[in-house]
């Protein structure tokens, strides 16, 4: 008598929290973006890059441009109705400094993060 495998449900992990937080630092510039995950596409992003952005800033990479930037992408994400995101942080990312930055200025914004 043979025992069929077990049925098992279909992977929605990856569905449950379609947006993702990846954000960039440089020496120069701090950049963030929201990536819808299954369709592997930019949904919104933010960068202290921007032409429009630098003069309003004192400078392009400390914590407060950081936080402007979180501040930016916060608004952008709820103008395309994106009301919640998940942050991926990289093995050498803390949550400390510019990250708490813009992770705590999405927030205020008033974007959930899962």
């Amino acid at each position: 008598m043979v025992i069929p495998p077990p049925v098992r449900p279909p992977r929605v992990v990856k569905f449950l929290k379609p947006y993702v937080l990846k954000m960039h630092f440089t020496n120069k510039y701090v950049s963030a973006q929201v990536i819808h995950a299954p369709t592997a596409t930019v949904a919104s992003a933010a960068s202290s890059q921007e032409k429009a952005l630098r003069t309003s800033m004192e400078s392009t990479r400390d914590v407060a441009a950081a936080a402007k930037i979180g501040k930016i992408l916060g608004e952008r994400l709820l103008l395309k109705e994106i009301p919640a995101v998940s942050a991926f942080l990289k093995r050498e990312q803390k949550y400390h400094g510019k990250i708490k930055a813009v992770i705590d200025s999405l927030r205020d914004a008033g974007v959930k993060l899962l």
